[in-house]
């Protein structure tokens, strides 16, 4: 077996506790490269064994914090995001019809996002992963937003979703603490790709029995709520601007921002209503003797 499970290590052993998982780590996000004969084998199986030592190993939680540990799973979240957007890219680059090669390369490098998107909680490292994704969102975007790509990869849009549904939840439940200019960002990024292609998935479904690729109730929901979370993060005139830009285009449906809307009201009312009392307040204590 290229990487088999291993036993839990002896108590106080941390040092080989420490070089197995740096080890798991490099071959699970392909830092090493390609490690033929086994190719992606080695490196599902690597995965596999960072979750089993993550979930079962109790020396395991005692080596997280090492310098070399986080080294390893820093570079390899980016390794990992910027393989994704240099493979993203050659989507407009390649000249045949039906690129499978890369779209299959792309698909790999989309499970190896998610796969960090489960792992780095863990770790108290996802804030690595945010701040990488949030970095090259635009560019993700220009890229599978291009003319080339309107009818095609359904399945990867979908999947692109998801990624960045975990990416807002994770900065809207502030587990992930994050700039406001950041936050602004990556919502405005975000929220309108979000609001375009919910309906164009579901009109799709109408046209095509069978289509598979659909937004889930589940992630309907989870991007919603985080969504909304994210908007009251915000900073009132952001929050004022999204909102704004929610009713113009509110007959679309969804995402439904209608809490963020009336939650906003009230601070609004609260805010304005505090300012006119202190304003009469400094006015009496001006004209009194």
């Amino acid at each position: 077996m290229a990487m088999s499970k291993i036993p839990n290590i002896r108590p106080g052993d941390l040092s080989s506790t420490k070089d197995i998982f740096v080890s798991a780590v490099r071959f699970a996000v392909s830092i090493e490269g390609p490690c033929l004969p086994f190719g992606d084998e080695l490196r599902i199986s690597a995965q596999e064994q960072v979750d089993f030592m993550l979930g079962e190993d109790g020396d395991t939680t005692m080596i997280i914090a090492d310098g070399e540990v986080q080294s390893a799973v820093t570079m390899g979240v980016y390794n990992i995001i910027h393989s994704f957007e240099t493979d993203l890219r050659s989507l407009l680059l390649d000249t045949s019809l039906e690129p499978e090669g890369v779209y299959d390369r792309i698909m790999k490098r989309v499970s190896d996002l998610e796969w960090m998107c489960n792992v780095l909680p863990k770790m108290d490292l996802m804030k690595n992963f945010v701040s990488n994704w949030a970095a090259i969102s635009s560019k993700i975007l220009v890229i599978i937003e291009d003319r080339k790509l309107d009818h095609i990869m359904w399945g990867l849009k979908v999947k692109l979703i998801e990624v960045a549904c975990k990416v807002l939840e994770a900065v809207g439940y502030g587990s992930v603490i994050l700039p406001a200019p950041c936050r602004v960002q990556l919502l405005k990024t975000w929220f309108p790709y979000v609001r375009k292609m919910k309906p164009l998935l579901d009109s799709k479904a109408v046209e095509e029995i069978g289509f598979p690729y659909k937004m889930s109730e589940d992630l309907c929901q989870a991007i919603e709520g985080a969504i909304v979370s994210l908007i009251l993060t915000l900073p009132s005139n952001d929050q004022a601007d999204i909102l704004a830009d929610w009713i113009r285009s509110r007959e679309i449906g969804y995402p439904d921002l209608s809490e963020a809307f009336e939650v906003w009201c009230y601070r609004t009312k609260s805010a304005k209503r505090r300012l006119v009392e202190s304003l009469d307040g400094h006015s009496d204590t001006a004209v009194s003797p």
